[in-house]
């Protein structure tokens, strides 16, 4: 069986000549390796061709039987790194807590493992009768949520 870290090591090596980031490699019982790749810009196609040659050329007859798949983080599925938080700042996102709460809201910041949120809540104001909808920022730690993740707009 090959190696997910011998993997990780070459596709790091690839990584240090460009802006892209590593997400994730994932070695299957099926035989298949998969290697997610991220970009502020969004990840390009002949990039994840070269960077599946350099792997390929760089790991040899270790991949053997391997099948090798590279690609970009998908949109819309739950971020695996910090560097993903970074990239969505200002952006919407869906956090889904550690209770198990659903939020949305604009991904305000980033600070370690630490982000925070501005959601739109009701309120009660003093002089109002009715609770009124305010932006109130809300802070998570990446370690103590289920997922964080981009939420798509086709306003």
């Amino acid at each position: 069986m090959i190696d997910k870290n011998a993997i990780k090591t070459i596709v790091e090596e690839w990584l240090q000549q460009g802006d892209y980031f590593l997400v994730d490699v994932t070695v299957t019982a099926d035989n298949r390796i998969v290697v997610e790749i991220d970009h502020a810009d969004g990840v390009w196609i002949d990039d994840c061709a070269e960077l599946s040659r350099f792997v390929q050329e760089r790991a040899g007859d270790e991949l053997g039987d391997y099948e090798l798949e590279v690609g970009s983080a998908g949109i819309g599925q739950p971020f695996k790194v910090a560097q993903q938080y970074v990239n969505h700042v200002g952006k919407e996102v869906e956090v889904l807590d550690a209770d198990g709460k659903k939020v949305q809201g604009v991904l305000k910041s980033v600070d370690g493992s630490t982000f925070v949120v501005t959601v739109k809540e009701k309120q009660r104001v003093e002089g109002k009768k009715r609770p009124v909808m305010v932006e109130a920022d809300k802070a998570f730690d990446m370690n103590n949520i289920k997922y964080t993740k981009y939420l798509l707009s086709f306003k």
